[in-house]
């Protein structure tokens, strides 16, 4: 998949500096252990009833003489005294979940200390009551991967003050093991140690050994997301790789809520890397890229106003790719990518309506999930020029939006779009525009349909962009990157099945019917590999993982290509934890 250049691109994420080490990639050891058990013929649990999906289990009713949150706000509230609520892994209070093993993680686990959920907080003891900051806090803290689920309640109301209790579900997040992915007939494998959680400060490290399609990679990965309790966060990464490697160090202030009135960022990352470029699923040719990547950026806003959010952001970037030949590569590029350094100072805005809602059973089997049905429209603007570093000038543009809508009862409709270009001697260059439509339709209890349709557009790629469609990119029947050109298309149709299957009461049960059909058009940078329009269907299985932070939804899946061409297997059999359904 491509990507421009553009202004306020932001660094890397950190997940991505060792591949395979992503959340989307690893197998978390719980499921593992639902695997097993269920190989061995074990017996199992099943939840009473959809609602049972729901997290009733760490939710707490309202009580009857508290009242509403119109009559708080109303009546001028306070909040009182805030009760941090930390559960274990397991309820050992719950009959199916009171077992020797359950006893033992429990005790083996170092439960979230409240100091790191307080510091995630959007209020405080004598702030107003606003029913909105208890929503967008649990929101916030849904975020966080040792936590299973949130549930905010106020609980006691006397003398104007109003009693709040925050509910909180830890999970599993010390993983020494082994992961293993394949899609796209392609395997990939990760050895790692890591806590997303070290002694429940909500603090993170990793140490990983992975493997993939391109390259081997031996790092360390630091973050934390409260910084000496305050709203700073910070994350190192360390990686050395076969290709090359990277070095990353991000010290950020987010706008951590809608309120929020200023941000800040100051971000540097180094990557050495080989490229390589495929035709048909193959390596065509191969190029080592350096790249240098420094950021520091800030932003300011006024805050919600009437339910919308303007932030006004600038800053400047400093990005360099330097481009040369692989050492010991069977397939060197026929011509280099001519090197490219983009310094420049830009300008920007993101304006977001404030419209969000909760669902469950929709890309997750029994979690809360945060929709977002507002309008949210970003946009930068940076002018690179020789004076600045640079070696050219240009005029970088990215635009990006998103809208959500209810349509009848139990359907809903997501689209996003984006554009982003340079303009160099008043030519567009590295021009990409995307969208993307997702819709979803419960038509029953249980069952939802979920299609998904998403288009790209380029003109004038960077030599060392490639548009690309395959097995690891939304056509699950075929090889991994296999198709190349100038743009794209993707469609995906899935009939999701949710159950009340909760074996051991680790992972949650469900199951997928999918088709999917997509192509690229246009000749590529390495040329036309269009072997016409793609098609394959398929089944699989999918574990909803509630006990442990490294991924959410496990997929067992069968695929298979409708249109059978040369050297593409019948059958397609992929395994991938992903963060959603």
């Amino acid at each position: 998949m491509c990507t421009a250049s553009g202004p306020a691109r932001p660094i890397t994420p950190l997940y991505r500096l060792i591949p395979g080490t992503r959340p989307d990639r690893q197998c978390a050891c719980a499921l593992v252990l639902v695997l097993l058990a269920a190989a061995a013929g074990a017996p199992s649990a099943r939840a009473a009833s959809l609602t049972d999906r729901e997290h009733t289990d760490i939710a707490e009713p309202r009580p009857a003489d508290v009242p509403d949150d119109a009559r708080l706000e109303a009546d001028g509230a306070l909040i009182g005294e805030i009760l941090i609520e930390v559960g274990d892994i397991f309820n050992e209070h719950d009959p199916r979940e009171d077992a020797l093993l359950y006893r033992a993680a429990d005790r083996l686990h170092r439960r979230t200390r409240e100091s790191a959920i307080r510091a995630q907080l959007l209020f405080g003891s004598g702030d107003r009551y606003r029913a909105r900051k208890l929503a967008e806090t649990e929101r916030r803290l849904r975020l966080l991967s040792y936590l299973y689920d949130v549930h905010i309640v106020p609980v006691r109301w006397h003398d104007g003050l109003v009693d709040v209790r925050v509910i909180t579900h830890d999970v599993w997040t010390l993983s020494p093991g082994f992961a293993f992915g394949r899609t796209g007939g392609t395997n990939s494998t990760n050895i790692n140690l890591q806590d997303a959680n070290i002694l429940g400060t909500g603090k993170g490290l990793q140490f990983a050994q992975a493997r993939s399609v391109d390259r081997t990679s031996d790092g360390v990965i630091w973050s934390d997301p409260n910084t000496f309790g305050s709203r700073w966060t910070t994350a190192a990464a360390f990686v050395d790789s076969s290709d090359g490697g990277q070095r990353s160090l991000q010290l950020a202030r987010p706008f951590y809520e809608l309120d929020a009135r200023w941000s800040a960022t100051v971000a540097a990352s180094t990557y050495q890397r080989t490229v390589s470029r495929y035709s048909l699923g193959r390596i065509v040719d191969q190029f080592s890229d350096d790249e240098a990547s420094y950021q520091l950026s800030g932003g300011i806003s006024d805050g919600l106003r009437n339910g919308w959010v303007m932030r006004w952001l600038g800053g400047v970037t400093y990005d360099r790719n330097r481009f040369r030949e692989p050492i010991g590569s069977s397939t060197p590029a026929a011509q280099l990518p001519p090197d490219r350094i983009l310094s420049y100072p830009f300008i920007g805005f993101d304006l977001v309506q404030d419209d969000f809602r909760k669902f469950a059973d929709y890309n997750q089997i029994g979690r809360t999930e945060d929709f977002f049905f507002g309008t949210e429209v970003t946009g930068s603007l940076g002018f690179a020029k020789p004076a600045f570093g640079a070696d050219r000038d240009a005029i970088l543009v990215a635009v990006t939006a998103r809208k959500g809508y209810a349509l009848d009862p139990g359907q809903q409709l997501f689209m996003t779009g984006s554009f982003t270009s340079r303009v160099e001697d008043q030519r567009a260059r590295n021009l990409i525009a995307s969208a993307t439509t997702s819709y979803y339709w419960r038509w029953r209890p249980d069952w939802l349909l979920y299609a998904n349709l998403g288009a790209t557009v380029t003109s004038a790629l960077d030599p060392d962009q490639q548009l690309l469609v395959g097995g690891d990119s939304g056509l699950r029947g075929y090889p991994l990157r296999y198709e190349s050109g100038t743009s794209r298309a993707v469609a995906s149709v899935e009939q999701r099945f949710y159950t009340d299957w909760y074996p051991f009461r680790l992972a949650r049960v469900g199951g997928a019917v999918f088709a999917d059909v997509g192509r690229t058009w246009g000749t590529g940078v390495i040329g036309n590999s269009d072997p016409g329009l793609l098609r394959d269907a398929g089944f699989g299985l999918r574990l909803g993982n509630t006990r442990s932070g490294l991924g959410n939804v496990l997929h067992i899946d069968l695929a298979f290509p409708l249109k059978p061409l040369p050297g593409i297997s019948r059958v397609q059999f992929l395994v991938q934890t992903l963060q959603s359904f």
